[in-house]
């Protein structure tokens, strides 16, 4: 059994991103793991100042909910980014929390942490995904992530759209096959 954290960041609480998600902890939770789950868009979370006063080990100077989140992230066995694709990139809610990794890069990288990433596209051209992938398995290799899928929903832009693909069902058998 894994302890799986699924940090959510869309602004629209009943959006394509986080029906995929719900997919996931269906399939992840029928699978005998237990499964948390962080709102980073409904979260008092605020950029990273850059201010080095953390020394990449922390504590962060910030007084906000990422230090609850470090908590969550250090004890689980998994985390799950989801998102929805904006501009070809994750949403700024998300990477607020990745940029924010730097107060604990050297515990998070030692970790080891099983991740995946789960993300809605109202584009479906074959192009769609391209760079959020890529920008994925790069914070993978840099902070020795091992991922363990991805879905990537093209064609989801609205919930009804999302429903209609096979991404649904993907993220299910993500979330089952863990």
């Amino acid at each position: 059994m894994m302890n799986i954290l699924v940090i959510e960041s869309s602004p629209h609480k009943k959006g394509s991103s986080n029906l995929l998600a719900e997919q996931f902890m269906k399939g992840a939770k029928e699978a005998g793991h237990q499964v948390a789950v962080f709102d980073a868009a409904r979260a008092n979370l605020h950029p990273c100042l850059g201010c080095e006063a953390c020394g990449m080990s922390g504590p962060c100077c910030q007084k906000d909910d990422m230090a609850e989140l470090r908590e969550q992230i250090l004890s689980a066995d998994m985390m799950v980014f989801v998102t929805p694709l904006y501009y070809f990139g994750m949403s700024a809610q998300l990477k607020t929390v990745i940029d924010r990794f730097y107060s604990f890069n050297g515990a998070l990288t030692g970790k080891n942490l099983k991740t995946a990433l789960i993300v809605a596209a109202w584009d479906d051209k074959d192009w769609t995904m391209k760079d959020i992938k890529s920008h994925y398995e790069t914070l993978c290799r840099y902070l020795h992530f091992r991922d363990q899928g991805q879905v990537l929903g093209c064609g989801c832009g609205t919930v009804s759209m999302t429903k209609g693909t096979r991404y649904p069902k993907q993220a299910y058998e993500l979330g089952k096959s863990l």
